[in-house]
């Protein structure tokens, strides 16, 4: 289920639109699978073991580890992970809800971590240092966290040489060369691409 495009503002578009991992189900799904196996193994072992306190048992634990996945299944559904040309958007919940929204502007750093396994599954967690009260956000479950990592540094170059291509600004000299050096500083712009958009100012 793609992000409602109802809730995105005038003349913004989306540069990515994610669910959680697959491996988002990993433990609830091998609840489950593990319940099954044990079930399947007292079966093995013991004659009539359906009608007494260790069916029962293992019934009751098959039942709350498949209801755990099917929450996990509808949280997942619900939940998005969205890149659009101005704003970073994270929102989780079916009937309460809770979601997370950053200016790209107020962005100061990507980085994203991963351990052995999650490398090699592809999954890992985003760590974004941004400029407002929260500081740093941590989001988890992201689908190849590099590639996420590098569309969003595009995306904000691409808001800066827009913001600079020809359209007049209503701040100051002095404030705009400080965003273009911070985003220099940070890597977001190469001091080719920080010269350029430095001249573009300018003039």
């Amino acid at each position: 289920m793609p992000f409602p495009r109802r809730l995105l503002n005038d003349h913004e578009s989306i540069a990515l639109d994610l669910h959680p991992h697959w491996w988002y189900f990993g433990p609830s799904a091998m609840s489950v699978l593990g319940s099954m196996f044990c079930a399947l193994v007292a079966d093995t072992q013991l004659t009539g073991w359906l009608n007494t306190s260790v069916g029962y048992f293992f019934i009751g634990v098959i039942i709350v580890t498949s209801a755990w996945l099917i929450v996990n299944l509808i949280k997942w559904r619900t939940t998005y992970f969205v890149i659009t040309s101005h704003r970073l958007i994270y929102r989780q919940g079916v009937v309460a809800r809770n979601g997370v929204e950053i200016p790209l502007e107020r962005v100061n750093n990507v980085n994203f971590k991963q351990s052995i396994v999650e490398r090699f599954l592809g999954v890992g967690d985003l760590l974004i240092e941004s400029g407002g009260k929260d500081g740093q956000q941590t989001f988890s479950d992201i689908a190849q966290p590099e590639k996420v990592q590098n569309i969003i540094h595009s995306t904000i170059q691409n808001q800066v040489k827009g913001r600079f291509d020809g359209a007049p600004t209503l701040t100051s000299l002095s404030q705009e060369l400080e965003r273009l050096e911070a985003l220099r500083d940070r890597g977001t712009l190469t001091e080719a691409e920080f010269q350029e958009q430095k001249r573009r100012l300018i003039e």
